[in-house]
């Protein structure tokens, strides 16, 4: 039948709501610690500063028990997310960066340390980010060197907040004579690492 003068077309559908999708995706369990994690940057930092290394030492051993359990539940529970993907490397980061600047404005660990630290996640995101730019997205996968390299960054600043929280629980400065310049080192490793595999277009940090 033909259509009359009054009648209007159906309306054409616009763009899925995004919205409802994001918000679903945050409220996974998974998804719901990760955040949590997040959040406990500042406060960990905050504890830091105000001397109270025994509860942030409870709080860092509490945000990295929560990463191994949203990585175990996001697999048993088959609840992996693209936003899951992002928000939780970030939450590591965060954390972490933040937890070597805070000992080193205390005077927990050197300066120098933090300031490298710093530089090396600064120089990994700067470069993907121009990467990306130029049309060239690197795929990012990490490297042994860089798996190691975190691992010992993670266990240095548990070991400063427990010997500043507890003192006198492990022998003396020795822990830390030993793990400063092995972080140091692997950091100095897997940032040269990963500039050369960029630039040979492997993209493994």
């Amino acid at each position: 039948m033909p259509e009359g003068p009054d009648r209007k077309p159906a309306p054409t559908p616009g763009p899925p709501d995004r919205a409802p999708a994001a918000a679903s995706a945050l409220t996974t369990l998974p998804n719901a610690i990760t955040f949590v994690r997040l959040c406990a940057v500042p406060a960990t930092v905050w504890l830091i500063i105000q001397g109270r290394f025994d509860l942030a030492f409870l709080l860092f051993l509490g945000a990295g028990l929560s990463d191994a359990l949203d990585g175990w539940l996001a697999r048993v529970l088959d609840a992996r997310s693209s936003l899951g993907a992002v928000l939780d490397p970030v939450a590591d980061k965060a954390l972490l960066v933040s937890s070597y600047v805070a000992l080193a404005a205390t005077g927990v660990l050197p300066d120098w340390l933090a300031i490298l630290v710093v530089f090396r996640d600064v120089l990994i995101v700067g470069g993907v980010v121009m990467l990306r730019m130029m049309g060239m997205p690197p795929r990012i996968s990490p490297s042994r060197l860089s798996k190691a390299n975190t691992a010992l960054q993670i266990l240095l600043v548990a070991v400063a907040l427990l010997l500043r929280g507890w003192p006198g629980l492990l022998p003396g400065a020795f822990p830390l004579a030993v793990l400063v310049p092995l972080v140091a080192a692997s950091t100095l490793l897997s940032g040269g690492a990963y500039v050369l595999a960029a630039a040979r277009g492997e993209g493994r940090a």
